[in-house]
């Protein structure tokens, strides 16, 4: 295992190194000071996955908000769906 830093690497390679920690855990061949050490990485690259996406998610409300504070919900184009005009203006719940 790499002693890469989760600061250096993206986000998905992040998960995929959780994916590989849990793996190792669960397959019950590790002694219990290397599981010890995996579990302490594990929780490490669990911290850092969890502040990039609280981070992400602070940046999608700000980019998201109108200029009352309020959320500016906008849907997702959706091409196979045929346009309504009597859909224009209507604001989309979050759900």
């Amino acid at each position: 295992m790499s002693d890469t830093t989760p600061s250096q690497q993206d986000f998905a390679a992040t998960v995929e190194q959780l994916e590989t920690i849990v793996e190792r855990l669960e397959s019950g061949e590790l002694s219990l000071e290397d599981a010890l050490s995996a579990f302490e990485q594990g929780v490490r690259l669990t911290r850092d996955a969890q502040q990039r996406l609280d981070t992400a998610e602070l940046k999608v409300r700000a980019l998201s908000e109108d200029s009352e504070g309020r959320l500016n919900v906008t849907p997702f184009a959706n091409a196979d769906a045929p346009k309504d005009d009597a859909d224009e203006g209507k604001e989309t719940p979050p759900w």
